[in-house]
């Protein structure tokens, strides 16, 4: 028990980072030490989209991240049920009525 108190981390969240930021499109890029997440708010019918945030970790972290998002929505849907992944007409394109295209969809 006292090796596992040895182990804890505190975390700290300040209230500005509590806020977070939406995003509703990701970049995922890398390198051969890195990979780069780019967290992105698109809305329909604007040319341009900021990166909201960046966040960069070794490939390593990256997979860990992988398994843990995966575990997670496991989760979330033996509790609230099966998320249902809503498919782009058009083949992923912006229609004129202001879709945003999935960017997610393999």
């Amino acid at each position: 028990m006292e090796n596992q108190k040895k182990n804890e981390i505190k975390i700290e969240l300040t209230p500005e980072v509590a806020n977070g930021h939406y995003s509703n499109l990701a970049v995922i890029s890398h390198s051969p030490n890195e990979v780069f997440l780019d967290f992105i708010a698109v809305a329909p019918n604007m040319p341009q989209a900021k990166v909201q945030s960046r966040i960069i970790m070794t490939p390593e972290n990256a997979k860990n991240l992988l398994f843990a998002l995966r575990d997670n929505i496991n989760k979330y849907e033996a509790t609230f049920g099966t998320i249902e992944q809503k498919r782009p007409k058009n083949g992923g394109a912006p229609s004129s009525q202001g879709e945003i295209p999935n960017p997610f969809q393999a």
